[in-house]
Formats: structure tokens, C-alpha cells, sequence
């Protein structure tokens, strides 16, 4: 789901991202993601010389506690590690949101071990032969990259991280069954990297994204750069409804706290007066705002 899509503000500072208030943003959703690897440098390049003014790393936590771009904890089917004998034994089964997965998981990985494996397109149709060639970035390297081409181009280049399964990082243990980040820290680590790089500010060029809402809760009161309240669903229905089918039902910390809320019910009049106590904005999928029709 590209719900990083679009941006419905809310309450956005008037001082932050003044060009929201005349034209759209332009989004590099995981990058040029259907000319090369997803979430690689090469693919944020590739979306930043098409023209885009964000460029969107989903955010999962290695074993070592490094920020990498990848777009869910599973790495499987985004990198080459299946074709790493060594790694072979990493392979496990484990629970994301109630949903079992047998995979290779970031969370095992030391950084230095990540920077051995090479990113490869995940969706059959689209051009494979840049598989293998690109390395995974840490959140560090694409500051980098979207401050050189700011300079490079004369335009400010903004990032729009999310951060992938909070309520999942955070309750991740080690082999003596201790937290290995506990509550918060994906939070807290993320801050600490972008108030080094950008300050705590709501001109930041960058937006903080998540599907849950506990992370944004805390967030808000530990940060000014904007936040912005990801919105998922299994599908539409045929009459534009969201369609609320688990895991995509409802923001996964409200499963775990029993809240009963969905997030067809963030999007109602109340619960958009709940989301703007906390975030600057909404990031829907596309077809909940415009109908398509099937010929």
C-alpha cells in the first residue's frame, strides 16, 4: 500500500513546508522503485533526478540497533541473503503483527553483516537487472544523499522515514531474554539522528510517518518535525468503503492495547479531531480519496 502517497494536513505549523500550502509534493516512495532496487541510494538518486522532492525510507532496526532501509523487518525477499550459505542458518520463523513469517529478519543481523548482502527488485515484472549490484542504506547514508543533491541541484531534497512495526521493535529480545531496544528506542534512535541532521525543527525538510499511533503519541511531544498518521486498510469496496480485514484493520499498538478503534475510524470526523492532537497530517492510500472505476 503506497499510503506515503499523499498528505492531508491537519494542523501543519505555518512556518513548516510552506510550498505545501501552493503546490503538491512529490514522493519517491521507496525511491524509483520500478527502475531499481527499492530503498537502495541508486533508487533515491534515480526519484530525486525524475523530480522528486521527498524521498521515503521505511526504517527497520538491525541487531546492533542501525536504522536501515528496508521495507518491512523481512529482508528475504529484498536482498540477495538467500544466496548466502553463511547466512543460512538465520532463516527462522517469527511472529510481526500476528502474522507468522519464515524469513530472514534485519533484528539478526549485525550492520557490518547487512553490508554483505545486495538489494534485488521484490516484484516480478519489473527490471531485475540491477539485482545484486546495490548496497542497503543506513538512515545516516540517506541524509547524506538527500543533502548532496540539495546542493547539487539547488532544491531542497526532504526526507519522509517511517518507522516499520514499532509495537514489533520493541519487543524484540536478545539470547538472554532482555528488551534489545525496549519502548521507544526505534523513537528515540531515530530522533537523536535527525535532530543531529536537521534540528529540532518544524522547517525540517522531513516528515515521520508510522502506521501505529502510540510512537506518534510520544513523538509529538519529544519533537517539532512533522509527523504524519499513515492510514491502512485490506482494500476498498466496490462502493469506496475501506474494507477492514486483519492485519491491516486497525494500527497494530491498538490491537495490543485492545483498543477497538479502526482506521476507518481515525479517518471519521472524531477521529480526525483525535489524530490532530498529535500529528500534522494524514497519509491515505490513493483509492480511499479517488474512486477507479474497472472497465
Amino acid at each position: 500500500v503506497s499510503a506515503a502517497a499523499i498528505l492531508t494536513s491537519l494542523q501543519m505549523p505555518a512556518q513548516a513546508h510552506q510550498n505545501m500550502q501552493s503546490e503538491p509534493l512529490v514522493i519517491g516512495h521507496r525511491g524509483a522503485s520500478g527502475y531499481r532496487p527499492e530503498h537502495t541510494l541508486e533508487s533515491y538518486a534515480l526519484a530525486i533526478e525524475m523530480g522528486a522532492d521527498f524521498i521515503e525510507p521505511d526504517l527497520v532496526l538491525t541487531k546492533d540497533g542501525h536504522m536501515i532501509a528496508r521495507h518491512e523487518p523481512m529482508i528475504g525477499a529484498t536482498t540477495d541473503v538467500a544466496s548466502h550459505p553463511e547466512f543460512a542458518n538465520r532463516k527462522t520463523k517469527r511472529m510481526v503483527d500476528d502474522v507468522e513469517y519464515d524469513d530472514w529478519f534485519a533484528s539478526d543481523f549485525t550492520l557490518a553483516e547487512i553490508k554483505t548482502l545486495r538489494a534485488v527488485q521484490s516484484r516480478a515484472g519489473r527490471d531485475k537487472q540491477y539485482d545484486g549490484l546495490f548496497q542497503i542504506p543506513t538512515l545516516e547514508e540517506v541524509i547524506a544523499l538527500a543533502k548532496s543533491k540539495s546542493r547539487a541541484s539547488g532544491r531542497t531534497i526532504g526526507i519522509y522515514p517511517e518507522i516499520k512495526h514499532s509495537t514489533y521493535h520493541a519487543s524484540l529480545k536478545d539470547r538472554h531474554d532482555k528488551l534489545m531496544f525496549g519502548p521507544h528506542g526505534f523513537e528515540d534512535k531515530l530522533l537523536k539522528v535527525l535532530h543531529k541532521a536537521y534540528n529540532n525543527s518544524a522547517c525540517a525538510p522531513v516528515f515521520i510517518q508510522s502506521f501505529e499511533v502510540g510512537n506518534l503519541q510520544y513523538l509529538s511531544h519529544k519533537t517539532q518535525i512533522s509527523l504524519v498518521q499513515l492510514v491502512d486498510a485490506d482494500d476498498v469496496n466496490a462502493d469506496g468503503s475501506i474494507s477492514l480485514v486483519a492485519p491491516y484493520k486497525q494500527p497494530y499498538d491498538f490491537v495490543v492495547k485492545g483498543d477497538p478503534r479502526t482506521f476507518a475510524d481515525l479517518v471519521s470526523a472524531e477521529g480526525l479531531d483525535f489524530v490532530a492532537g498529535y500529528a500534522d497530517a494524514i497519509g491515505p492510500w490513493k483509492p480511499y480519496l479517488v474512486k477507479t472505476v474497472d472497465d
